[in-house]
């Protein structure tokens, strides 16, 4: 069993989820906002769905699998969402996925926290390519993936079923060397 790392950056601290993050994850991600803007959050979220999903992570870890983070607050510690990478090393790339709870949207967290987890992919994981994709009518998400420089790569049209609607969902990615601020 290996141990996942911490990350830090100049306001946060991406750290392992533990058990005790349970009724934090549920209040957060149980906001209808942040469903509406994810494909795989529910709502309502159920109860127990935050202890099991976090109960996932130290075994996709340690299968190379996965690598999920707490994104937190420097100063106090506070849990405001989650960010993690889903790692495929037979290609080595990841596809990265992220929210923030929406009391602590427009503030940069989201793309702080990305960058930190762009950089650990790239320098840590050795991975050459991060790739997203985020629902066409969450354009908030987009501008995220925009300011780590990554490109524009096509729309899936009605690629997903969310709440009985098809989404549209657009899909950015981002090599090695062409990270912003780069190292190749």
């Amino acid at each position: 069993m290996s141990s996942q790392p911490i990350l830090r950056t100049a306001r946060l601290v991406l750290r392992p989820f533990t058990m005790e993050d349970g009724p934090r994850v549920r209040e957060l991600a149980g906001d209808q906002r942040i469903a509406e803007t994810t494909l795989h959050i529910p709502h309502p979220y159920p109860d127990g769905a935050a202890e099991e999903w976090i109960a996932k992570h130290q075994e996709a870890f340690d299968a190379g699998r996965m690598a999920v983070f707490a994104v937190t607050l420097s100063e106090t510690g506070e849990l405001i969402g989650s960010i993690g990478l889903e790692i495929r090393r037979q290609h080595n790339h990841a596809e990265m996925g992220y929210w923030i709870g929406a009391d602590y949207w427009g503030r940069g967290y989201c793309t702080e926290a990305a960058r930190a987890v762009v950089d650990y992919a790239f320098d840590e994981l050795g991975l050459v390519r991060v790739h997203a994709h985020y629902l066409a009518r969450n354009p908030a998400s987009g501008r995220v993936m925009q300011k780590l420089g990554m490109r524009h790569e096509g729309t899936l049209r009605s690629h997903v079923l969310k709440n009985g609607r098809y989404e549209d969902c657009e899909v950015y990615g981002l090599l090695r060397e062409e990270r912003v601020g780069g190292h190749p």
